[in-house]
Formats: C-alpha cells, sequence, structure tokens
C-alpha cells in the first residue's frame, strides 16, 4: 500500500468517529470558510478547519495543460486579477476561462473576494475586502497534499468534498476532466467507499459514466438546485450514494413565506442516499430565516438532513455541537 493509500485508510478510520457520521450531520465547509476569506484559497480551508469543518469542499476545473485546478466556475475572472494581467486573453464572449491558462500562468493570479461581474462590486460586501489579495489558485494534488497535512496537524480527520464543474462543457473542449481527477483520488486513497471522499456533479449522466465507464468506487453525490423529474431518486439511488440538493428543495416557503419542510430527505432515505444540502449563508438567509440557526434548525433537525454546506463552518458546527 502505497503512503498515500495508508494515510487515507487512517483517515477514514478516524472520519467515522471525528465526523461523528452516525451520531452528528457533517459540517461540510462550502469553498473552504468562504464567508470570511476568499473561496478555494488554502488559507480559507485552514480557517474552516480550524473552525471545526468535517469536510472541505473543492470545485474542480482544467487548466490549459490538463491538471485539475481549485476554482468554482469554469471562467476566473470573478474570482481573480486575470483581466488585468492577461487582458488580452478573454474568449469572444469577454470573459477569461481557466482553461485558457497554463498552471504556471494561474499561478501568477490573485484570488480575490468574489465580484458580480456586470457592476464589478462584491457579491456579499460585508465579507473580506474586495481587491487582489496575497492568496492564489492551487492545484487540486496541492490542495489533497495540504489537507493531509492538516488532518496530521488538527489530529482527527478532514474529509474532502470534490466537485466536476461541467464535464459535459469540458469534453466539448476536447478535455476530459473526470478522467484527469480519478487518478489523483486513487493516488490519494480516496477511490473505495469508505475513504472520507464524496465525489459531486451536477450532471447525471457523467455521474454513471464516473461508475460505470470508469469504475470509481467511492462515494458519489448528485447535485440538484430543485427535486428533477428525471432522474428519479430511484434512478440516482442505482448509481450514487447520496443527494446535493439546494435547501429550497428540502425547506421551502410556503405561500405566507413561513418554512414547509418536504418530504425530500425521508425519500431519499428510504432508498439508503444520504442528504447534504447546500449552502447555509449567515449573510444571504431564506425568506423563512430570521438567523443562521433557523436554517440549521430546519433543514438538520427537522428534515433530517445527513450534512450541511455552509459558508460559515464555525456557526453551522457550534449548532452541531449544542444539539
Amino acid at each position: 500500500m502505497t503512503p498515500p493509500a495508508r494515510a487515507a485508510v487512517l483517515l477514514a478510520a478516524g472520519l467515522a468517529g471525528a465526523a461523528g457520521a452516525a451520531d452528528r450531520p457533517l459540517v461540510i465547509a462550502h469553498r473552504g470558510a468562504s464567508g470570511y476569506l476568499p473561496e478555494h484559497t488554502l488559507a480559507a480551508k485552514a480557517l474552516a478547519v480550524g473552525m471545526g469543518a468535517d469536510a472541505v469542499e473543492q470545485d474542480l476545473v482544467l487548466s490549459r495543460d490538463g491538471v485539475p485546478v481549485v476554482s468554482h466556475d469554469v471562467q476566473i475572472d470573478t474570482v481573480t486579477d486575470v483581466a488585468g494581467r492577461f487582458p488580452a486573453r478573454a474568449r469572444a464572449d469577454g470573459r477569461f476561462y481557466a482553461i485558457d491558462f497554463t498552471v504556471a500562468e494561474l499561478r501568477q493570479l490573485a484570488v480575490n473576494e468574489r465580484i458580480v461581474l456586470k457592476s464589478g462590486q462584491p457579491a456579499f460586501p460585508g465579507r473580506y475586502p474586495a481587491g487582489p489579495s496575497p492568496l492564489r489558485i492551487v492545484t487540486f494534488e496541492e490542495e489533497l497534499r495540504f489537507i493531509r497535512g492538516l488532518s496530521k496537524s488538527a489530529g482527527r480527520a478532514i474529509g474532502i468534498y470534490p466537485e466536476l464543474k461541467q464535464p459535459k462543457w469540458h469534453r466539448e473542449q476536447g478535455r476530459d476532466l473526470a478522467a484527469a481527477v480519478l487518478p489523483l483520488l486513487t493516488a490519494y486513497g480516496y477511490a473505495t467507499e469508505d475513504a472520507p471522499c464524496h465525489v459531486q456533479c451536477f450532471e447525471f449522466d457523467e455521474l454513471r459514466r464516473v461508475r460505470g465507464d470508469l469504475g470509481y468506487r467511492g462515494r458519489l453525490v448528485y447535485l440538484f438546485g430543485a427535486e428533477p423529474k428525471e432522474p428519479t431518486l430511484e434512478e440516482v439511488a442505482r448509481v450514487a450514494d447520496g443527494i446535493g440538493p439546494s435547501i429550497k428543495a428540502v425547506v421551502a416557503a410556503g405561500p405566507d413565506g413561513a418554512a414547509q419542510v418536504t418530504d425530500l430527505v425521508r425519500r431519499a432515505h428510504a432508498l439508503g442516499l444520504v442528504v447534504h444540502p447546500y449552502t447555509a449563508r449567515a449573510d444571504e438567509l431564506p425568506p423563512w430565516a430570521k438567523t443562521i440557526d433557523d436554517v440549521h434548525r430546519r433543514v438538520l433537525v427537522e428534515a433530517g438532513a445527513d450534512g450541511l454546506f455552509t459558508d460559515f463552518p464555525d456557526l453551522t458546527a457550534a449548532f452541531v455541537r449544542r444539539k
């Protein structure tokens, strides 16, 4: 067994106790502690672990040289200073795409707090100040090594939660995102069903391909906003291990604006699927919530979800500890 594989076995064993999957919901840091630091930076991941997150998310796209890098969108102009550093590299639509830059070029970019492209203003004005930071884009492998180090220094297992971003679009660009990501998961010991890893994607056909054609045996999660008519939950359960719905699919707003817990979690559990909704934000609450703890209580206690993506892992972890 390779050193990465041995480490992952130990992490898996630790995750069962540290994350308390059978005893309490998972606290999943959405892009790291993104309520406090620019998303998907190593600083945001380290802060999330320090705040008590059980797992941290990695959104994955490919660079020009075929390397998986951690960034939420295939475009990078809302989270970096790419337009100022490489102004001539925009596509016809005026956007800048990670796949048009080598890893060496991406490393030159400063990561900033997310902005709204049309206005140039921060998407969340109360968060980390706007403008370039000393933080940088990292490769998926760099983050895997970083998480392994954090698990050791924190004395507990930290799970990973990678997302395959727009794999169909990547194939249209002549690249195979999953084929580049899965060997890294295997090399670092994340390719079995007991590994502390969930691979997620919004494209069900891609999950079916990852499970069938590519033979991945680790845990898969199907993402969606509103519950789709196709695939059905029964079809999802034949391929995946869980679902990642929008919070709106778990707790809806009734005609009077009051919270209404749906039966989605109950139906998913009946099929053996775990449910990890997204995203709890203290600064962007659903209409039925007055505080982020209202979100926690409705989703985790009343609906019974198995975990929750959160921009504020300290607040979510504190609620889970109390309840």
